[in-house]
């Protein structure tokens, strides 16, 4: 029998500066000034559609994301903070995060938004070379980049997440890895370290920059594995590594298929009705202009996650993981028994690839690597 799992909430804030040439995510740049408030009134109505789906539940965390969040006033993420406590309630130890890129904050709105509630910042750094981020439409420079960290840290942060990419256009591995190391040397907490991937839709899409070789982006893999490692950074999710104690719980929440309320323009989430044995996922619509003249109905999308369809969706999720989850959560979370995919998890254990499923559901560190091949092999067959 499906049974809720714990309840996170997505606030998404669409603006950007100007639009990375990499970027795939809902983002505009403005025409014109931003409208704060217009928008925070939306947020809220948007958030009162949506209290059924809590069904008792209090947050456990919150990810304001964007875009860039950071465009926002401090009372604003304030008010939408605020709405959320009053309405549905927050975990005694609730996880905030706010995305934040360096360039459009200083000392004095750190502390603003650490006063609003949000006690976990995510700051897209991207690269600290500065030729790099001029090929990547950065707005920021190196010497904003660290100036980022170190005024978030003075404004009272400790939780910090950074975003570093690698596999730049022409990038070698001592330039990936020194990238890695001015990271380390400002000792956030928590480590987004992935690959540059092009994605449609996106300006690098239609020029392509010229990307290093697969034997060149092994390289820096594992050159800053064991750099990572060796600053004390342990390796949870497929490119997330901490220091002890300081997982994203919302990333964690996503991979461990919880529940997410998703709010404004082209916000995603996810609802399990115990009651019906239901999961529907749901979208909303993405233009911003489009979003604030609505009223009442947000919704681009709402469609059920059928039993068919569940067992792939959550180890889509689940095997990101590098421990994976308990075996319990396969029943608790997609109401089925854990019997009917147990003969292609036999298969893919005797390829070395995921470990025997008595406690945790969870790959090899070969499967790891190959994870797409992994999630190939638990795909339902076409009907």
């Amino acid at each position: 029998m499906l049974q809720l799992p714990p309840l996170a909430l997505y606030v998404h804030i669409p603006w950007c500066v100007r639009k990375c040439p990499y970027c795939d995510f809902n983002s505009h740049e403005p025409n014109g000034a931003i409208p704060e408030q217009e928008y925070l009134r939306a947020l809220i109505a948007d958030l009162d559609t949506e209290l059924p789906h809590a069904q008792g539940r209090r947050l456990q965390s919150i990810f304001i994301g964007g875009g860039t969040p950071s465009l926002f006033s401090a009372p604003g993420i304030g008010a939408i903070l605020d709405a959320a406590e009053r309405r549905i309630g927050f975990a005694r130890d609730i996880e905030i995060t706010l995305e934040a890129n360096p360039g459009t904050v200083e000392q004095g709105r750190f502390q603003g938004f650490r006063s609003a509630g949000v006690n976990r910042l995510s700051i897209g750094i991207q690269s600290f070379d500065n030729a790099q981020l001029a090929r990547l439409g950065r707005i920021h420079d190196r010497a904003a980049a660290i100036a980022a960290v170190h005024a978030a840290r003075a404004a009272g942060f400790d939780n910090i997440n950074l975003d570093l990419m690698h596999g730049l256009p022409d990038q070698t591995p001592a330039g990936a890895i020194a990238d890695l190391a001015l990271a380390v040397d400002l000792a956030p907490s928590h480590l987004s370290w992935y690959q540059l991937t092009i994605e449609p839709n996106t300006v690098f899409h239609k020029r392509p920059p010229p990307l290093p070789a697969e034997d060149t982006l092994d390289e820096i893999q594992q050159q800053g594995e064991t750099v990572l490692a060796a600053a004390g950074f342990a390796q949870y999710e497929v490119s997330a590594y901490t220091q002890p104690g300081r997982q994203s719980r919302h990333n964690l929440n996503y991979w461990q298929f919880g529940d997410y309320l998703g709010i404004g323009a082209g916000a995603h989430g996810k609802y399990s009705l115990a009651d019906g044995n239901r999961i529907l996922r749901a979208s909303k619509t993405r233009a911003p202009a489009d979003y604030l003249s609505r009223r009442g109905d947000w919704r681009a999308s709402e469609q059920a996650v059928e039993p068919a369809e569940r067992p792939f969706e959550f180890m889509m999720n689940a095997l990101r993981l590098v421990g994976g989850v308990p075996r319990s959560f396969y029943q608790a979370r997609t109401g089925l028994a854990f019997t009917d995919l147990e003969p292609r998890w036999h298969d893919l254990v005797q390829r070395g690839l995921v470990h025997e499923a008595s406690e945790r559901l969870a790959t090899t560190e070969l499967g790891l690597r190959y994870l797409n091949s992994v999630l190939a092999l638990l795909e339902p067959a076409a009907p």
